[in-house]
């Protein structure tokens, strides 16, 4: 297969983890990398997605729209969340079975898992325990996807690969306190104490709980490398195998600014999953693994957002 010949569409390219597809792509020497503004194509139109897949003749698909957010906008906005994911995936997964692409890469997040699992987390964890109450309908939205392309898989011998990263940041992320993520918050909450000065920070929760993170550069690279692999798994993990603390997190972010204050923490707000590395053997078996250092990547990211504000 001349694959760099081949038609990528990849969905949600002005996000976080569709633009850095659109970079990678592009440095990799992929020439027929296909993008549509959401303004042009609702993909939560049913028969609008089946007749633009149809029109189209994609090889390869990659899903990276969605609708995403942090605590507060996950607990929120609990509707939209279960209603827009499960609507779009639902309509792109079919549309590329209809249409024979040969290759999909499903993207969700590690908050699949069981809130207290075994750590680190294993695929086979997928549906043993109870759910992160605050993005209980996210994660059913993902989980319903993993299913449908196994689903796929087993009865129409496709080739539906589901990667599931753990926490992601990086350039063009969503730096917005109502729905960001937590790195982005932290990064907009130390970066405006700086600004005015203020000597304080406050984290939501205790501080305590750990996340694993990983460049966004990385996990597009990861949807390139197994775009080109038939495997045996439909769900494959994709992180580091390193966490901290949030805390520590913003220590790191204060050190790289240069910028010395107080932490405080509301722990009237919730703290989430206390910890959820996840276990990559089976993406390292096939022979990828991340490169960008935390320190590396939070250089970069910052100097992105400095430029911006």
């Amino acid at each position: 297969m001349r694959i760099k010949q081949d038609k990528i569409f990849v969905s949600g390219h002005k996000g976080l983890v569709g633009s850095a597809l659109i970079r990678r792509l592009t440095k990799k020497g992929y020439k027929n990398v296909i993008t549509v503004d959401k303004k042009k194509l609702d993909l939560r139109n049913q028969k609008a997605v089946f007749d633009f897949f149809k029109k189209k003749k994609f090889d390869i698909v990659i899903n990276a729209a969605g609708k995403v957010g942090g605590i507060l906008a996950n607990n929120k906005y609990r509707a939209d969340f279960i209603y827009d994911n499960l609507t779009i995936q639902n309509n792109i997964i079919h549309s590329s079975f209809q249409n024979k692409v040969k290759s999909l890469i499903f993207l969700g997040s590690s908050c699949i898992y069981p809130k207290n699992p075994k750590l680190p987390i294993k695929e086979k964890y997928l549906l043993t325990g109870k759910l992160e109450q605050t993005n209980e309908p996210y994660a059913i939205a993902k989980i319903a996807g993993i299913k449908m392309c196994e689903s796929y898989n087993y009865q129409y011998k496709t080739n539906y690969k589901c990667l599931m990263p753990c926490n992601l940041y990086g350039p063009n992320d969503n730096y917005n306190l109502e729905t960001s993520h937590f790195l982005p918050a932290l990064i907009a909450k130390i970066t405006y104490a700086k600004k005015n000065n203020t000597g304080q920070i406050v984290l939501w929760g205790s501080g305590k709980p750990k996340r694993e993170l990983m460049y966004v550069d990385d996990l597009a690279d990861a949807c390139i490398f197994f775009m080109k692999k038939q495997t045996k798994e439909t769900l494959i993990n994709i992180g580091t195998g390193y966490d901290l603390t949030i805390k520590e997190y913003a220590k790191l972010i204060l050190e790289e600014i240069n910028y010395k204050c107080k932490i405080f923490n509301d722990k009237s707000k919730p703290d989430g999953t206390y910890r959820k590395i996840i276990d990559n053997k089976i993406a390292l078996k096939y022979g990828w693994k991340p490169k960008v250092s935390f320190k590396k990547g939070l250089k970069f990211t910052l100097k992105e957002y400095l430029s911006k504000i």
